[in-house]
């Protein structure tokens, strides 16, 4: 069977990722590039009596090199698969089109896919396809990737083309008279588009080719094209033939047909409303997480904890430690993880993902990057940040989108400031035993927004410290498309996000979980001079932890939450209790009677949810953290740094408190 290799490339918001959904189904995995933490997906199908192995480049807006994703696609490119299909969007073709046309300047071995046919027809847009498969001398189909339709016509030009025997090339892109010279020097030497390279230093020429490329130099000295103004020229001349194409191959219908995207934008990205509008919809989708999360949640911890006895059968001929660490450790504290994240994961992520899917979430980083640019940090740490919301890791992976390394680094190392998914249950109990114990659920959304708030702004603090100190330099600039309004396809985006969000970050949960339970049972059962280490632990924690309003209990309770912060608040009542296993609570009502027995005051609560927001990222998080960064010392800086502003507001309030003898 013939086997062939197929890039897909495009801009971001293009539905790239729909369409190779659609093209590989479930045929397809997911790694890093090698030598690279940029994500690779791979996939493959098979069609006319040919394999098709479907590789998916990063979204990027241009093969410049300037970022990793640019690197990682021009390189690709250019070491040359059997097909390159370039994704376009036929509502933002002029746009679209500079990658397409740098693409084809690299290879004629090209498909142009224009995606998302069905949107640009309901704004009245239309686009020639002929015309544009004679302008750029390549297969042009359209599509619409949400609904399958064009993937049978695109399947067989990609099929025709890998078929293709090899043919002269003739089509070029023309630059500037000054820019031409220089490269007709090259011209005998190096292709077309190696030749671009070289004038503007991103490749080392061949031995034979360096008195040409002085010869080209000075062609471009003697017009002033040099360093940056080089750059700008010749992307100049692309955005302008880009803009002739796509004027000439599409018209409209309509006289505005973004007409309702700029309406609603008017209003959702304005100051005056933007970020009210957003607080209001992160507090709904609090409400609806704390208020469908609680009968589930307690119903699933039942039907867990049911199932101890029948282990306990199982294990009936094993010594009783082994049964108590299998059964009372690891299951239990196992149990407590999935019966604590799963509900609330269940309805926070589809609900995020909703957000998403319909383009609001780049939205939400235009009405912060003001924000995030006054602390020398980027605009998009929004998005990463909004990614942390669900899981602290899968946030500092996010960072990738940020192009500027130092940017980076500040987004990665205060990615954690926002609470995770694991952190959700011990606030949203300490919320609703203490803050609003008769606020109902509206309250505890209202208090819930109020604590990301402040999370947002230590983590503006965090992020002006570093470009302050450690991480000193210039905040860069950066374009961020505002992709068009989308209806939502809700089967889809429950299936992603229970999947690929919901389950991901459970198993990984769980495998952290699992030998932290171990652990945790035996501290609770090993004594020394008759008391249990768990106990004497947290004796020698009193004192610092007296200054911080809490007690040693809390603090034990979160170091022992290092493997995963679900287990927090069960370590904690399981030494109040001095129990030899993970308690759980029937009840928010026994969950504030048993603190309150300890000593808890509302002070002891808020000094709590302090920490609770403010300190070091889990062991899942610190490890992802490694990877990205390659760097044992910018780990540890992740770990210091929100523990000591942690510790510090708690001092400052504790302080306050005991001043002025609250």
């Amino acid at each position: 069977m013939e086997h062939y290799t197929v890039a897909l490339a495009g801009n971001p918001n293009v539905g790239k990722s729909t369409l190779f959904n659609a093209l590989t189904g479930l045929h397809q995995h997911t790694g890093n590039w090698p030598g690279k933490t940029v994500e690779r997906a791979e996939g493959g199908y098979s069609y006319g009596g040919a394999a098709f192995t479907l590789i998916d480049l990063p979204g990027t807006y241009s093969l410049s090199a300037d970022s990793p994703e640019e690197e990682i696609a021009r390189d690709f490119l250019q070491r040359g698969a059997d097909v390159t299909v370039v994704v376009t969007d036929a509502g933002a073709l002029r746009r679209n089109l500079h990658l397409a046309l740098q693409v084809r300047q690299l290879t004629d071995r090209v498909v142009l896919c224009v995606n998302l046919m069905d949107e640009a027809a309901k704004k009245g847009v239309e686009v020639d396809l002929e015309r544009l498969s004679r302008e750029l001398s390549v297969p042009v189909i359209g599509a619409a990737a949400r609904s399958g339709v064009g993937l049978s016509a695109l399947k067989n030009a990609v099929l025709e083309m890998a078929r293709r025997p090899q043919q002269p090339d003739h089509w070029q892109l023309r630059y500037d008279a000054a820019v031409e010279r220089a490269l007709s020097r090259l011209a005998p030497y190096v292709p077309r588009h190696q030749a671009l390279a070289l004038l503007m230093g991103e490749v080392q020429p061949p031995q034979e080719a360096w008195d040409a490329l002085n010869r080209a130099r000075v062609i471009l000295d003697e017009a002033g094209l040099v360093g940056q103004c080089l750059r700008e020229s010749i992307t100049a001349s692309q955005v302008r033939r880009a803009e002739q194409i796509g004027s000439a191959c599409t018209h409209s219908t309509q006289p505005q047909p973004h007409r309702f995207d700029r309406a609603l934008d008017r209003i959702l990205t304005s100051r005056a409303a933007g970020l009210p509008i957003m607080l209001l919809g992160l507090g709904v989708i609090f409400y609806l997480t704390v208020r469908g999360a609680n009968y589930p949640s307690q119903l699933l911890s039942r039907w867990l904890m049911a199932l101890q006895q029948p282990l306990r059968t199982v294990l009936a001929g094993a010594p009783l430690w082994l049964q108590g660490l299998l059964v009372d450790g690891v299951y239990r504290t196992v149990a407590w993880v999935v019966a604590v994240m799963l509900p609330p994961m269940a309805i926070f992520f589809p609900l995020f993902t909703l957000l998403e899917d319909v383009g609001y979430l780049p939205r939400v980083a235009f009405n912060l990057d003001r924000f995030f640019r006054s602390a020398g940090a980027h605009g998009r740490q929004s998005l990463t940040m909004c990614m942390a919301l669900g899981c602290s890791a899968c946030g500092v992976t996010g960072c990738r989108i940020i192009d500027s390394p130092r940017e980076r680094l500040i987004a990665i190392l205060t990615n954690c400031f926002l609470p995770c998914n694991g952190r959700f249950p011990t606030l949203i109990a300490l919320v609703t035993v203490f803050i609003v114990p008769s606020g109902g659920y509206l309250g505890a959304a209202a208090v819930f927004v109020a604590l990301i708030v402040f999370a947002v702004g230590m983590t503006w603090l965090a992020s002006k410290l570093l470009s302050v100190t450690l991480l000193k330099g210039e905040s860069s600039s950066f374009s961020l498309e505002l992709p068009p309004y989308r209806r939502p396809q809700i089967g889809k985006v429950l299936v992603r996000s229970l999947l690929d969000r919901t389950l991901f970050v459970l198993l990984r949960a769980v495998k952290v979980a699992a030998p932290a339970g171990a652990l945790i049972w035996v501290l609770a059962n090993l004594s020394i001079g008759g008391e249990t280490v768990l106990s004497w632990a947290a004796s020698a924690l009193d004192a610092p932890a007296a200054l911080l309003g809490v007690d040693g209990m809390i603090l034990l309770a979160f170091l022992l939450g290092f493997p995963a912060n679900e287990i927090v608040l069960p370590v904690l009542l399981m030494g109040y209790l001095s129990a030899g296993a993970l308690v759980e609570y029937d009840s928010l009502l026994q969950l504030g009677a048993v603190l309150r027995d300890h000593g808890w005051t509302a002070l002891t609560a808020v000094c709590t949810m302090v920490l609770c927001l403010l300190h070091f990222p889990c062991g899942t998080t610190c490890l992802t953290i490694k990877k990205e960064t390659g760097s044992l010392k910018w780990t540890a800086v992740a770990v210091l740094l929100p523990t000591v502003l942690g510790a510090v507001v708690c001092l400052l309030i504790h302080g306050a408190a005991v001043l002025f003898g609250l």
